[in-house]
C-alpha cells in the first residue's frame, strides 16, 4: 500500500475541491480521516486475486481511486459529472493509479461485468442494487459503506432483491458498517445471475 501516493491524492482532492466541490469545505482539513481511511476499510474484504473492479458514482474517487492505489487492482470509475471525471483522470495520472474513468451515467456505461462493485454515499440500497446488478459478474459481490439507516434500507430492498448479506464493522465510524452483498438476483427472476437480467 502506497501511503505516499494516497497522501498525494488527498492533496489533489483538497486543491481541486476549492474549484469543483469534490468534498465540502468543512471536510477539506479532514480528507485523510473521513474519506481516505474510510475507503481503506474495504481493503481487508477484497480477495487478493480480484482482477478488476467497478466503482459506481465515483465523485472524488472514494472509495474507487483509493482502493486502486492501495491494492493495485484495476478499477473502472463511473462518474457522469464531467468536471469530477476530469479530476479523476488527472489524479489517476499524477498518482499512477490503475484506473479507467468513464464519464457517463451508470445506466449507460458499457463495461464487462466485474467480480467486485463498490460505491459510497451514492443511493439507498434498493436503488443502488439496481445500478450495480447489470455490472456484476456471476459469483461477484458488492462492498458498500453504509450508515445508521442500513436496517431500513435493507427492509426496502428485500422485496426487490434476493441476496446474501454480510456486515463488517466500519474502522472509522461506530454507527456505520461495510455491507457485503453476494448471490444477488432480482426477486422477480429466481436464480438468474444478475448480469443476465434484462433491463
Amino acid at each position: 500500500m502506497s501511503e505516499q501516493r494516497l497522501r498525494q491524492y488527498a492533496d489533489l482532492v483538497a486543491r481541486w475541491s476549492v474549484k469543483i466541490n469534490l468534498v465540502s469545505r468543512a471536510d477539506i482539513p479532514h480528507i485523510w480521516e473521513r474519506h481516505i481511511q474510510d475507503s481503506l476499510g474495504l481493503v481487508p474484504h477484497i480477495p487478493q486475486n480480484t482482477n478488476h473492479a467497478i466503482d459506481l458514482g465515483s465523485g472524488a474517487g472514494f472509495p474507487g481511486m483509493v482502493l486502486a492505489i492501495a491494492t493495485s487492482i484495476p478499477f473502472t470509475l463511473i462518474e457522469s459529472d464531467k468536471r469530477k471525471a476530469a479530476f479523476l483522470m488527472e489524479a489517476a495520472r499524477e498518482c499512477s493509479a490503475p484506473v479507467k474513468v468513464l464519464a457517463v451515467r451508470i445506466e449507460d456505461a458499457k463495461t464487462p461485468p466485474a467480480p467486485l462493485i463498490t460505491a459510497r454515499a451514492l443511493a439507498p440500497l434498493d436503488k443502488l442494487l439496481g445500478l450495480a446488478a447489470p455490472h456484476l459478474a456471476e459469483a461477484g459481490f458488492c462492498l458498500f459503506p453504509k450508515g445508521k439507516n442500513l436496517d431500513s434500507e435493507l427492509a426496502a430492498a428485500a422485496s426487490l432483491w434476493h441476496m446474501k448479506i454480510e456486515r463488517f464493522a466500519s474502522p472509522t465510524d461506530a454507527e456505520a458498517c461495510i455491507l457485503k452483498v453476494s448471490e444477488l438476483h432480482h426477486a422477480g427472476i429466481p436464480q438468474t445471475p444478475a448480469h443476465h437480467r434484462h433491463r
